[in-house]
């Protein structure tokens, strides 16, 4: 079985959602979006940007927690922020508006999971724009509210970006935009699919009060092997 589920143009370019069922996993339908001929993600591949959300939040004290993530993508990292109770407030900032229809409309699997949930917001907006603004936050309801948590889960890595004008997050100064919209002692977490990049962790290092970096291993399905993602995490000043 396979079927395109929807096409649209963007200005990054075309957009496409895809179901198909995978001969190699006895059947299993997953869900594929590409963006022009690039694969930007699929459903078989969820386990790091869970963890984005589980480790990130493991880090955090206290309740009434007010989590921002950056990239919508297949809502994995959005639902498993749901997961904890101890969230309020989870505003999603994707940039691409279809991704955001293809939950409000459940086409994929965490549609439903994430529209039927009072606390989550999804926003259609740059999140790099609003991280680099020096007058406001990243909640939309309340330019002023600072976050406890940031989750970004955008680019491939800090070094290889969808947009060149992404670049300008990951600097010093990007950086530091970013660390004036968290509490103290809040997490920027962010996934990438490079191995650990030390001058990255350098950098983290040198804005915010301690950074560190997991590698999150898992089974691709397709080589019977060991694959695995870089999830980082820096946490802000006390």
């Amino acid at each position: 079985m396979f079927k395109e589920l929807d096409y649209q143009r963007t200005p990054l370019g075309v957009i496409s959602l895809r179901c198909r069922s995978e001969p190699r996993l006895a059947g299993k339908i997953i869900y594929e979006v590409k963006l022009g001929d690039e694969f930007l993600m699929s459903s078989i591949f969820t386990y790091a940007e869970i963890q984005l959300a589980k480790i990130g939040l493991n880090l955090l004290d206290g309740q009434n927690l007010d989590i921002a993530v950056g990239g919508l993508g297949l809502g994995y990292t959005a639902a498993a922020v749901l997961e904890d109770s101890r969230v309020t407030t989870l505003e999603v900032i994707e940039v691409m508006a279809p991704v955001i229809e293809w939950h409000q409309k459940e086409l994929v699997p965490m549609g439903k999971i994430l529209a039927s949930d009072s606390r989550c917001t999804l926003v259609h907006d740059d999140f790099f724009k609003l991280a680099l603004a020096t007058d406001r936050g990243l909640f939309r309801a309340n330019p002023s509210r600072m976050a406890h948590a940031v989750l970004l889960d955008i680019d491939h890595s800090p070094r290889h970006w969808l947009n060149e004008g992404n670049s300008r997050f990951y600097s010093k100064s990007g950086l530091q935009s970013l660390a004036g919209k968290l509490h103290p002692g809040g997490i920027l977490g962010l996934w990438s699919n490079d191995p650990p990049d030390l001058k990255f962790s350098q950098l983290l290092d040198s804005v915010f009060k301690s950074s560190q970096a997991h590698t999150i291993r898992f089974n691709n399905p397709y080589t019977d092997k060991n694959a695995s993602n870089t999830v980082y995490f820096a946490i802000s000043g006390i």
